[in-house]
C-alpha cells in the first residue's frame, strides 16, 4: 500500500490598508495591520481589479516609495481596507480578497 503525501498550505486573512498600485493596478501596495512598512500583493483578477480601480480612481498620488521586496509603487493617499489572504509559505504572498 503506498501512502501519498499532502503539502498543507495556510493562509490567514487580515485586513490591509491600500497604500498605492503598480503599474495600471493590477497589484496593491497593502500595509497589513499588524507591519510597518508595506508589502505588494499577488496580481489581481480581472473582475476584482476593475472594482478596486472604480474605488481607487479619484485617490490622489503622492509619489514613489519601495515596498519590502524593493520594487517600486506609485502611493496614493486613500483610507481603502481590503481583507487578504497571507500565505505562510516561502513567499508569504498577499492574495487580496475583498474589499472591506
Amino acid at each position: 500500500m503506498v501512502q501519498l503525501r499532502r503539502k498543507i498550505r495556510h493562509a490567514d486573512t487580515t485586513d490591509a490598508r491600500v497604500v498605492g498600485t503598480v503599474g495600471p493596478r493590477r497589484r496593491l501596495a497593502l500595509l497589513p495591520d499588524t507591519e510597518s512598512r508595506p508589502r505588494l500583493s499577488a496580481p489581481l483578477d480581472t473582475a476584482l481589479a476593475a472594482r478596486l480601480g472604480v474605488l481607487l480612481a479619484d485617490a490622489p498620488a503622492t509619489g514613489e516609495h519601495r515596498a519590502t521586496s524593493g520594487e517600486t509603487y506609485t502611493a496614493l493617499a486613500t483610507e481603502l481596507v481590503v481583507e487578504a489572504l497571507a500565505g505562510t509559505g516561502r513567499h508569504d504572498t498577499l492574495n487580496v480578497v475583498r474589499a472591506r
